[in-house]
């Protein structure tokens, strides 16, 4: 049985480095001991139009690379690396093979031989301008990554963030580098699907045209945080890629919460007075002035509560109620059929508590069980969808009249300090029609 041998070629070492030298996306060249041109790879050529042809076997640059004012220094400056420790930073001014000239910035060190003497300088160059333009790119990532006044975050193709600044690593809550390599969801609690769907959009398509803004609710020590971010994308993809290869997505943006919630302050303030003013002019058409309170609470009503009841003052701490809205329905503010019964209210109730500090209080449900909270409701006698309770003594020359609740769901959010002074405006008008009706009757047509 005979066995087979392979014979092994190997390439020659000067073809290898001609290929390496010719691979490479630097301009490089080689001088010997005596200045003379050894090695001449393809991005010289492009940058100076001379081949290596042309190049390999000068001395210096006088007669073609450079002017003759320009190459003898331009020659003892490269050379001097080679006795210099590390490497040398220079501009030379050079020769275009077509007559132009054009400033570059080199990089040379010696090349010492096998005994140890110094053999020769290899010297890489570029454009000054290329150089400048790499320079200040990096410049620029290294400022937005340092010093940005927005937050920028890398995110792989995995949305993985890969590299957090300062300001975006501060507005969700962690450090540069414990928010790496984390998903997404582990920071956001709402929103995130909207984000990685924004992430990946940019991925497959690119960047959108105009910014977009998130709400996300972040995980924090302190608890979840609401946030809405203004945030712009770019695909990264990298250049040395015969095809451009994704390698993730720029992410860069402002936390904007305090202006969008300014603005959607404004905007609920506008619509309520709006309300208000609506409501007056349908008041004022009522002949009766209990008609005239529940048209205005009706118009109150919407976008602030889901109910509202009134209660009448009928002698010490006694309240009876005269109108509501329906229970368990959304409806209008009606009269209460069958009043004059005091309604029975438990000491320490809201309503006792506001007309007794003639301000408003605000309760909510504790966070129990649906049933548990329709307990809580019954208990104060109000439907049993609320959660939410608003309380206001109404008041008019300067006398208790009356209480007033706004009542809310589980849908809305609880009551706050803005939604009390609204509500105060709304139980001195409310006050004011009910004060008439009980010291006035009724006027004839």
């Amino acid at each position: 049985m005979s066995a087979a041998r392979s014979e092994t070629t190997s390439v020659p070492g000067d073809d290898l480095l001609a290929a390496l030298l010719d691979g490479m996306d630097a301009a490089l060249c080689a001088f010997d001991a005596d200045g003379t041109v050894t090695h001449w790879n393809k991005e010289a050529e492009r940058i100076l139009g001379w081949s290596a042809g042309e190049a390999v076997g000068r001395r210096g640059f006088e007669g073609w690379a450079a002017r003759r004012a320009d190459a003898a220094q331009a020659l003892e400056r490269l050379m001097a690396a080679m006795e210099a420790p590390g490497r040398l930073v220079h501009e030379l001014a050079l020769v275009r093979k077509d007559g132009g000239r054009v400033l570059v910035r080199t990089q040379s060190a010696g090349v010492r031989g096998a005994d140890g003497k110094p053999a020769g300088v290899y010297c890489a160059f570029s454009e000054v301008h290329a150089q400048i333009d790499l320079e200040r790119s990096i410049a620029l990532s290294e400022a937005l990554f340092e010093d940005a006044s927005w937050g920028v975050v890398l995110v792989d193709v995995d949305l993985r963030p890969t590299t957090v600044n300062g300001y975006a690593a501060r507005a969700m809550g962690g450090g540069r580098t414990t928010l790496l390599g984390r998903p997404l969801g582990e920071l956001i609690a709402q929103g995130v699907e909207e984000l990685e769907g924004a992430l990946q959009h940019v991925l497959a398509e690119g960047a959108p045209r105009a910014l977009a803004e998130v709400w996300v609710t972040l995980r924090t020590a302190e608890g979840e945080r609401r946030r809405c971010w203004r945030s712009g994308f770019v695909r990264l993809s990298s250049p040395l890629a015969e095809e451009p290869v994704p390698l993730g997505v720029g992410w860069l943006f402002q936390d904007v919460t305090e202006e969008r919630l300014a603005e959607q302050e404004a905007g609920r303030l506008r619509f309520r007075y709006s309300q208000l003013h609506r409501a007056g002019v349908a008041a004022a058409e009522c002949e009766d002035p209990g008609e005239a309170a529940t048209v205005l609470l009706d118009f109150a009503l919407a976008g602030f509560a889901d109910h509202a009841l009134v209660d009448v003052a009928a002698g010490e701490r006694r309240l009876v109620r005269v109108a509501a809205t329906p229970g368990g329905e959304p409806g209008p503010v009606a009269p209460v059929a069958g009043g004059g019964i005091p309604v029975r209210y438990p000491a320490g109730h809201p309503v006792l508590q506001a007309v007794s500090r003639t301000g408003p209080v605000r309760a909510s449900a504790p966070a129990v069980s649906p049933q548990g909270a329709e307990e809580w409701a019954a208990e104060r006698h109000w439907p049993r969808d609320a959660v939410h309770a608003l309380c206001l003594p109404l008041r008019s020359r300067g006398r208790t009249v009356g209480a007033v609740t706004f009542l809310r769901g589980a849908s809305r959010t609880s009551f706050e300090r803005p939604d009390a002074v609204y509500a105060e405006v709304v139980a001195v008008r409310v006050a004011s029609y009910l004060d008439l009706s009980t010291a006035s009757t009724p006027p004839t047509p």
